[in-house]
Order: structure tokens, then C-alpha cells, then sequence
């Protein structure tokens, strides 16, 4: 059976599409409109390149050194060059789904008819993606601005038939051999093609894509984690209520607050205390505050959607092709408006899961669990139960603070002070995907303690859905309360499950 392919033409690639390509290994192929269109903007470049007149990236160097005139001899060594010398990153790999969604994007770009480069280097880009060959891309080397350009240039000189690519197979191989192997002819680049291989924010983009996709299940799961919570400490779902949550109408509050009113629904465990024996007047905030904090970072996450749309939709080059033909210098390459909401993300991924880890606290402490055992342990005393889940919780949300630290308010100047204000909008994507592996796994804890919990509560019976997470908890190898075990491998068990939407699945419940 073939691979599914992503068709790229003159507009953008829709975010779903990204994830597809990224982690789902779809090929792509150039839509004719789109071949259409790079071949019309490579006709103005080749004829500005015929004239005895300057043009920037064509017949100049770059940067600081922009002034320098290059004779026709030397443009195509210039564009080789340019390519050599930035692909200077350093450090660990970049994840292959992070390299993927960055050559898509940068084809994208391509793609608009805005950057100048011929159709055979964009259709080279395809076939990288369709082959998957991903070209090794290290963690150093972007200051996001003037583009990703140390990542952005070990793609392009991956297509060029240097440097180290892993194939299919994940199998590290010099990258003229791996071309080879896939039937791609490395590419000659020709003037201008350096520049507009390199001048984009694709990689800061696809994280933020890819942390988006993440995000929108696991806020959702937050309020999964949530509703075991509250329902086993023995809260109450009545500050859920549609009617309160309408006298502050935010609407992340709101889709948060219908979820735990729909997670909650019918359970027998917070039947058991409606009564007027009922002396409690109000949750902690930790529990009655969590439509607000979790709605707080939906509305934060679709600023920063809204920010990503606009970006998909934009031609990032310098220079870049007009529709009139004119070849026009510009600053659009500025990371700021990724940067900013890779930043905002990282905060709210900081608050919802310091959030999470003061509930699992809760469940531990006899004082204000409401009946529940010490640390939820069998014995306590002989056992610890959740007491060391908890520190691992509260390790983690220690260092999201950490990473909830703005990389956008820092610039380094570079190229001699041309590039006197960048936006470091990359390391702000690096960090968050960090946070976000540390939000899935304090969520995992959460759910683990509440699901332990919750069958501390027996007779007593969960609500539908809290219930059936509980059940998935336990499908998923980790046994019911008992005599102290290894811990770690069922907190990854949970971590599975939050990272696969299976905590959601279980809910049976269509959760907004």
C-alpha cells in the first residue's frame, strides 16, 4: 500500500497536514499550481541576475557583507558557500518529527512563488520528505532571526548531496549516498536559492505546531485528572455550574468547566456527600479554581493558533519575489511572533501542571484528604505509597518554572551588528517542548494517585468516566492499592497513556 501523500500548492499547509508529514511519515508532492508559480518568480531572478546592477542574494554577499559585488563566475560557489558555512549548528539531534515539519514549511514557502528558487530545487525538498531521508539538524545554531539558519542550512545541505542524513530506517548515512539510494539528484544551486533556502522561521513554526496538536489533548486531559480529583478528595462539581462559569465568560473557562460537569456526571462518590451532614463550604483552589486555570492556558493556546495560522500563511524570504516582480528586501524573517507565543505556551504549561501537582499533594496528606490513608500507602509506615510520585511531580514543575522563562526577551547581536536584534524564538520552541513532556508527565502522576484513590473510596462508586480512566489505569498493568512496588514503570505506563489520548479514549465522552 502507497504512502498517503500531503499535496502542497500556493497556500498553506493546514496544521493537521504538518502533524501528518511530521510524525505520521506522509510523503508530499508539488501541486502544478505551485510549479506554476516557483517557475514565474525564478524567471524574475534570472533576469535580474543577467544585469550589471546589484541585487541582493543574487549578485551580492550577505549580511555584513552585502556590499561585496560577486561576478557571475562566482555566484553559483557563493550560494554553496553560504550553505557550507551556516550549517554550523552543534549539539544533540533535533528530533526527526521537529526536521520533518521544517523542510514542509520551508517548502511551503517555496512553493508561494514569492522566494526565486527553480522548481527542481523545491521538488527536491518533496522527494527528501518522500523518501524519508531526514537530514541531521543539531539543538545550536538559530537565533531566530535573519531565519532557522543554522537548521534551515543543514537541510539544504543535506539536498546538496553533503553532510549526514538518517534514512527510513533511522540509519545515520552521508548524505550523497542516502540520495542515491532514492533515485534524488543533489542539487546545483543557482543564484538567490541559498538565501531562500535558509531565510525562514520554519523551524520555530513547526514546534509550535507540533506543541499545539500536543497541548489541545493534553489541557483536555488536564481536566480528565482534574474531574478523578475533585471526585475523589471529595469536592464538589457545583462551582461548575454553566450559570457561574457564564458570569466570567472567558471561553476556555467555559469548554473546561462543561468538561468536568460532563466527566463528573452521575457519580456516586460525590452523591455520597450532597447531603446537609455536609459541613465543607468550599474547595481548595486547586480543585475550584480549575476551570480557570485550565481555560486560562485554552485561551492562551488559541492566541497562539491564531498567531501559527497567520505564519503558515506567510512567504518568509529576504528578498522575496512581489507579485509585480519586484525582487524587495525585507524583515519579515523576525522570529518575535513565534517567539512570543512559544513563550506564553511555556508559562501556561508551567501553571496548569504546578496546578495538577498540588492536587496529587492533597491525595497524600491524611490532614486534608478527607478520609484517605497516609500518602495512600497500605500500611503506612511500612509503606510510602505516592509519597516519592509526588516529589517526582514536584521536581518536575520546579524545573517548568525554570523553562517558563522567556527566551524573547533576550537578543545577542550578530554579523557585525547587522543583525542587531534577534529574537531567539527557537530556543523558546526548544524549551517548550521540554515543558511539555514535563506537563504530560506530571498529569501522569495525577491520574495515577486519583485512580489509586478513587478505589480507595469502594463502594463507592466514580462516575462513568473518571471510572473507565481508572479501568484503562489498570488495563494498562498498574494493579489496584496494595503493599508498596516499583513505581517508576507504572508511572510510565500512565505517561503512555496521557501521551497516546487513551486517557481520553476511556472517557467514552466527546470532550471539548
Amino acid at each position: 500500500m502507497s504512502t498517503p501523500q500531503v499535496v502542497v500548492g500556493t497556500g498553506p499547509v493546514s496544521p493537521d497536514d504538518v502533524v501528518r508529514v511530521a510524525r505520521d511519515g506522509w510523503g508530499v508532492r508539488l501541486a502544478d499550481e505551485a510549479l506554476t508559480a516557483i517557475a514565474a518568480s525564478r524567471d524574475v531572478v534570472e533576469r535580474l541576475a543577467g544585469d550589471d546592477r546589484p541585487h541582493y542574494g543574487i549578485s551580492t554577499g550577505f549580511g555584513a557583507l552585502a556590499t561585496r559585488h560577486i561576478p557571475v563566475a562566482q555566484r553559483a560557489q557563493l550560494q554553496r558557500s553560504l550553505i557550507r558555512s551556516h550549517a554550523a549548528g552543534s549539539g544533540p539531534e533535533v528530533e526527526r518529527e521537529v526536521v520533518r515539519a521544517l523542510v514542509l514549511l520551508r517548502l511551503s514557502t517555496l512553493a508561494t512563488g514569492r522566494t526565486g528558487v527553480r522548481p527542481e530545487t523545491a521538488c527536491a525538498y518533496a522527494a527528501l520528505l518522500d523518501a524519508g531521508l531526514t537530514p541531521v539538524v543539531h539543538e545550536y545554531g538559530s537565533l531566530g532571526c535573519s531565519g532557522d539558519l543554522a537548521p534551515l542550512s543543514a537541510v539544504a545541505l543535506a539536498v546538496m548531496g553533503e553532510g549526514t542524513v538518517r534514512d527510513a530506517a533511522g540509519m545515520l548515512r552521508p548524505a550523497a549516498d542516502a540520495l542515491a539510494a532514492a533515485g534524488i539528484a543533489p542539487v546545483q544551486l543557482a543564484e538567490k536559492e541559498g538565501l531562500a533556502l535558509v531565510n525562514g522561521t520554519d523551524g520555530m513554526l513547526g514546534m509550535l505546531l507540533l506543541a499545539v496538536a500536543d497541548l489541545r489533548r493534553l489541557l483536555t486531559t488536564a481536566d480528565v485528572a482534574a474531574a478523578m480529583s475533585v471526585e475523589a478528595l471529595l469536592g464538589t462539581d457545583a462551582v461548575f455550574a454553566a450559570d457561574l462559569q457564564a458570569l466570567r465568560p472567558h471561553p476556555g473557562q467555559a469548554a473546561s468547566a462543561a468538561n468536568l460537569r460532563a466527566l463528573l456526571a452521575g457519580s456516586g462518590v460525590l452523591a455520597s456527600h450532597r447531603g446537609p451532614e455536609c459541613t465543607r463550604v468550599q474547595d481548595a483552589y486547586s480543585l475550584r479554581c480549575a476551570p480557570q486555570v485550565h481555560g486560562a492556558a485554552r485561551d492562551t493556546l488559541a492566541h497562539a493558533a491564531s498567531v501559527a495560522d497567520r505564519e503558515r500563511a506567510a512567504a518568509v524570504d529576504n528578498p522575496v519575489i512581489t507579485p509585480d516582480g519586484r525582487v524587495e528586501s525585507n524583515g519579515n524573517f523576525h522570529g518575535a511572533p513565534v517567539g512570543y507565543v512559544l513563550d506564553f505556551l511555556a508559562i501556561a504549561v508551567a501553571d496548569v501542571a504546578s496546578m495538577s501537582e498540588r492536587r496529587t499533594d492533597r491525595f497524600l496528606d491524611a490532614a486534608r484528604s478527607h478520609g484517605l490513608p497516609p500518602f495512600l500507602a497500605h500500611d503506612a509506615g511500612v509503606d510510602s505509597g505516592h509519597m516519592i510520585a509526588q516529589y517526582t511531580a514536584a521536581g518536575i514543575v520546579s524545573e517548568l518554572k525554570r523553562l517558563a522563562v522567556p527566551a524573547s526577551v533576550d537578543s545577542i547581536p550578530s554579523s557585525a551588528m547587522q543583525e542587531d536584534h534577534v529574537s531567539m524564538g527557537w530556543h523558546a520552541a526548544r524549551k517548550l517542548r521540554r515543558a511539555l513532556d514535563g506537563l504530560t508527565r506530571v498529569l501522569a502522576i495525577e491520574v495515577l494517585t486519583a485512580a489509586r484513590a478513587l478505589d480507595l473510596r469502594a463502594p463507592l462508586a466514580p462516575a462513568a468516566a473518571t471510572g473507565a480512566v481508572r479501568d484503562a489505569v489498570r488495563a494498562a498493568g498498574v494493579p489496584g492499592p496494595g503493599p508498596d512496588r516499583h513505581l517508576a514503570p507504572e508511572i510510565e505506563a500512565v505517561v503512555g497513556l496521557v501521551q497516546s489520548g487513551a486517557v481520553l479514549t476511556a472517557t467514552g465522552l466527546d470532550l471539548s
